[in-house]
């Protein structure tokens, strides 16, 4: 144990000592935040030009209603289309060609532009156009106050979700903050499996391919060296991320700050961090007390103690395959033959993952928190939902049980592949290895 423990030290040590790491842990949480706050806060950021619409209307009804904006002016004209076309006027961004009534032909309206026509042009047109569309339509059924009666038929419903304990106290909750919870921590333990595991991998062919190995294992075993560099690099990814976390926090924190002290709308602000996770819609509306209610309402700490259990087992499990895959070739091209079958289990519980979110008690979810390859990941996604305990008791046992086999047989393939040089072993020669005392 002593010299696992040697290993351990030596390898963390090392690891956490490199530029790359430092450089990656330090520059992380700045892109990160990055890509969450500077999209947004260039799109605040409002262009000076004004760019001329022409209108061609050759109904003159729908010219009245395009009104200018900060960015576009709208102009009506009584030249032909192929007058702009014969003679291009370079002021003229934009034409509007309306031939006929749209209600009666929704293809008369055609918008032309020597450039790809942008997003929120085309939005400004469809708008304005379809409001006056909507009163047409209704005017047609000549009833009186026909609008009135549509627009106080309008309902804004959402019907509250409440959860209560044991002892009848209730709380509120909300699904797509459960969602976010459990598919963030499912990411986080994804990315870790496929960083850090191949680091164990490129680690053990690093040090095969340079014959370091044949002085380490003259003085300790394979299985404390294998053991050793897992554990250490298990916990150089948990001093990143946690590294990573505190710094990402303290990052958004102050960046939110300044830009909502800088006259970014704060509602825009919601929207757009809300729209980094596009596949979890949330709608970012009422009082901050309420979305502290909602948050109260999820076990942080339960998600948090299950989380460390399941992120360690999953690693512990993957990293000895790798490493094992990592000590039974020479070169790194070798690797992806026995690399792809993994990847399809790592993928395949990720999206099992992303599908169980709005069925977490379905056969897919139940079923892949249960297999030790898929459960560290589809099991946190089910998490914040509050399955019960024995589904988690049995998925933990599962997980440890096939892990600490899976270390045993990659132990096995470690202590003959790590001296073997000069060919790659086939399936049946690695099988062969596993039955050797």
């Amino acid at each position: 144990m002593n010299k696992i423990g040697i290993i351990i030290q030596r390898e963390y040590l090392r690891r956490v000592s490199k530029k790359s790491f430092l450089l990656l842990t330090l520059l992380m949480p700045f892109l990160m935040v990055a890509i969450i706050l500077l999209p947004l806060w260039l799109a605040q950021i409002k262009s000076g030009e004004v760019r001329n619409v022409v209108i061609i209307d050759s109904t003159g009804t729908y010219i009245p209603l395009f009104q200018d904006t900060e960015s576009y002016r709208f102009v009506g004209s009584e030249k032909s289309l192929d007058d702009y076309r014969n003679n291009p006027d370079k002021e003229v961004f934009a034409i509007l060609s309306i031939t006929d009534n749209l209600l009666e032909n929704p293809e008369a309206a055609t918008l032309y532009s020597e450039k790809q026509i942008p997003g929120d042009l085309s939005r400004l047109v469809n708008q304005t156009l379809v409001r006056q569309l909507e009163n047409d339509k209704l005017a047609t059924f000549d009833i009186p106050n026909l609008k009135e009666i549509i627009a106080d038929s309008q309902v804004n419903f959402s019907v509250r979700t409440i959860k209560w304990s044991d002892d009848g106290k209730e709380s509120a909750s909300s699904a797509q903050i459960a969602s976010i919870v459990g598919m963030s921590s499912t990411l986080i333990i994804y990315m870790f499996i496929l960083m850090y595991g191949s680091m164990v991998m490129q680690g053990v062919l690093e040090e095969k391919t340079n014959r370091i190995v044949e002085l380490m294992v003259s003085s300790v075993r394979p299985f404390d060296l294998m053991m050793g560099k897992i554990i250490a690099l298990g916990f150089v990814g948990l001093t990143q991320l946690f590294l990573w976390g505190v710094m990402t926090s303290c990052l958004l924190f102050v960046g939110m700050f300044f830009m909502g002290g800088g006259g970014v709308d704060p509602s825009a602000l919601q929207q757009g961090i809300a729209l980094q996770t596009p596949a979890i819609p949330m709608q970012m509306e009422g009082a901050n007390e309420k979305i502290y209610q909602v948050l109260s309402s999820i076990n942080f700490a339960e998600i948090g103690f299950f989380f460390v259990i399941y992120f360690i087992g999953g690693y512990l499990l993957y990293a000895s395959v790798f490493a094992a895959i990592g000590s039974s070739v020479s070169q790194q091209e070798d690797t992806q033959q026995f690399m792809t079958p993994i990847m399809i289990f790592v993928v395949f519980a990720l999206y099992a993952g992303i599908y169980s979110i709005e069925n977490p008690d379905g056969p897919l979810a139940f079923w892949c928190s249960l297999i030790p390859f898929t459960s560290p990941m589809v099991m946190m996604v089910r998490l914040p939902f509050e399955i019960p305990l024995w589904e988690k008791l049995l998925s933990i046992l599962l997980l440890y049980i096939t892990a600490f086999g899976i270390v045993w047989l990659s132990a096995k393939i470690y202590r003959i592949g790590i001296l073997m040089y000069g060919k790659k072993p086939s399936l049946k020669e690695i099988l062969k290895w596993i039955q050797y005392k």
